[in-house]
């Protein structure tokens, strides 16, 4: 029987937690976005967006929308003092130009050599891999959120990618409902798990094996701050 993972909110929050005070981010669509708002009042990022924005902060009331005040995902932000507007253009170049120090993306499939596959689902057709290839591959470090299963019940950590690919040996850090699990250079690695799941719950629902340095931790939710 498949464990109850953390919610989505707490999936944000754990990615949070890996960011720097100081540093440019850049978050995808879908449960990416809900880390701009797990990072707490005072705390120095600059969250990016490929629709042009720089230094924006939590995700507002879609009652309050500006369409000029949006993210990549179309939904309403504040912005940060110091915060700045421009063109996707000039938003590409910093990507592709590797000036972006972490990128959250979520994530259909994640292989055990970092490759990931997140625009589309073979079997439903359709989708679009927008800027995705671009921040997989200019992002200094790459962390990928998603459920550890699919709806079907199917791993999503696997040993060879059967989606569309988005990027080859680019994920950094892999962030579940279930579990934190780095791509190191000789495997998989078995960091954290979430409350209430043990390391033998993750590893029946990971097809690649997962490497492990003495007893598991629990994840921990605390955003640094200097």
């Amino acid at each position: 029987m498949r464990p109850n993972g953390i919610p989505r909110e707490l999936i944000a929050r754990r990615a949070a937690a890996e960011i720097e005070e100081g540093t440019a981010v850049n978050l995808g669509i879908g449960l990416p976005t809900l880390v701009s708002s797990q990072v707490p009042d005072g705390f120095n990022v600059w969250f990016q967006a490929e629709n042009g924005v720089l230094g924006y902060g939590a995700i507002r009331d879609s009652g309050e929308l500006d369409p000029d005040l949006i993210n990549a995902g179309g939904q309403p932000i504040d912005l940060r003092p110091g915060g700045s507007f421009f063109d996707s253009v000039a938003a590409f170049a910093m990507i592709r130009g590797g000036h972006i120090d972490l990128a959250v993306l979520g994530g259909l499939q994640v292989s055990e050599r970092g490759d990931l596959a997140n625009w589309m689902i073979p079997e439903r057709g359709g989708g679009s891999i927008g800027g995705a290839m671009d921040v997989a591959a200019g992002a200094r470090r790459l962390v990928v959120v998603m459920e550890h299963v699919s709806k079907a019940g199917a791993p999503r950590i696997v040993r060879d990618l059967s989606y569309p690919l988005t990027a080859r040996c680019c994920v950094d850090l892999i962030i579940t409902d279930l579990a934190v699990i780095e791509v190191a250079a000789d495997g998989l690695l078995l960091r954290e798990v979430a409350p209430g799941v043990s390391p033998d719950d993750v590893r029946a629902l990971t097809e690649p094996p997962l490497l492990s340095q003495g007893p598991v931790p629990k994840m921990s939710f605390e955003v640094q701050t200097r």
